[in-house]
C-alpha cells in the first residue's frame, strides 16, 4: 500500500468521524450535540495528528478551527444540561 503509512490511516479514522458527524446531523430529528460535538472533536483530533506528519497548512488550520467549534458546541451542551435546557438521551 503505498503511501498508507499509519499517520495517513489515523487521518482516514479521523475524516470518518468527521463525515459520521455530518450524516448522524443531517439524518437525526433531534442530535444529541455530545455525540455530535465529541465525534467533529475526535475526528479532527484524529486529523491533526496525521497532518502534523504529512503536514499541509490550511488544512492543519481548518482543524484546530473545527476543534475550536467542537469545544465550543460540547461547552454549550454541557451548559444547558446543567440548566436543564437539554434533555437527556434515552437509553
Amino acid at each position: 500500500m503505498i503511501g498508507l503509512d499509519w499517520a495517513t490511516l489515523v487521518g482516514f479514522v479521523g475524516m470518518g468521524c468527521i463525515i459520521a458527524a455530518y450524516a448522524y446531523l443531517t439524518w437525526n430529528e433531534a442530535p444529541n450535540p455530545f455525540v455530535l460535538h465529541g465525534t467533529n472533536l475526535l475526528g479532527a483530533a484524529l486529523l491533526t495528528v496525521s497532518l502534523l506528519v504529512h503536514t499541509n497548512w490550511p488544512s492543519l488550520v481548518l482543524e484546530g478551527f473545527w476543534a475550536a467549534i467542537a469545544i465550543y458546541g460540547l461547552a454549550k451542551a454541557a451548559r444547558g444540561r446543567r440548566q436543564g435546557r437539554i434533555e437527556r438521551p434515552e437509553a
